[in-house]
């Protein structure tokens, strides 16, 4: 069965793109698209996706505001906040927020996939560098994504991706 997504970005374009690199994975669906946060909420209560990338700068409710109606849904749904912001407080705002990971636009082409992978495989995805993930050092990079660590029943999806 094929992992559903739902992609969520006020940018025709943008959702364009998203789709394009993510279709790629004949394992993955786009099930539908929306342009703003409320049609977002309304989409996960409809079409109950895997996975929602929601953009966080959009019209009416923002991205985080939406991320908390999903999760308040109980549906499920693992959301990947996409954002042109580049702080480092974004980490702190999407975990408060309820999502599950987030991936800065300018980063899409490296870490999208490997991103929406570990969301699905029930981890996390935070932070741009590995040595931004609390706990972690650079030099705990696993050697590849979505590999089981020895003896602890969780994913590893890379140095930033966790279950």
């Amino acid at each position: 069965m094929s992992a559903k997504i739902l992609i969520v970005d006020d940018h025709d374009v943008v959702r364009q793109g998203l789709r394009s690199l993510l279709t790629a994975r004949l394992d993955w669906e786009i099930c539908g698209e929306a342009a703003a946060g409320e049609e977002a909420v309304q989409a996960v209560a409809d079409l109950k996706p895997d996975v929602v990338i929601l953009d966080v700068t959009m019209p009416g409710i923002s991205g985080l505001e939406a991320a908390s109606r999903i999760i308040a849904l109980g549906t499920g749904t693992r959301i990947l906040i996409f954002t042109m912001h580049e702080s480092q407080r974004m980490a702190v705002d999407v975990r408060e927020a309820g999502a599950h990971g987030f991936v800065q636009k300018s980063q899409a082409a490296r870490d999208l996939i490997l991103a929406v992978e570990c969301l699905l495989a029930g981890g996390t995805f935070f932070g741009d560098e590995p040595g931004d993930q609390p706990g972690v050092k650079k030099s705990d990079k696993p050697a590849s994504a979505a590999k089981a660590a020895p003896n602890s029943g969780s994913v590893f999806c890379s140095a930033f991706c966790f279950a």
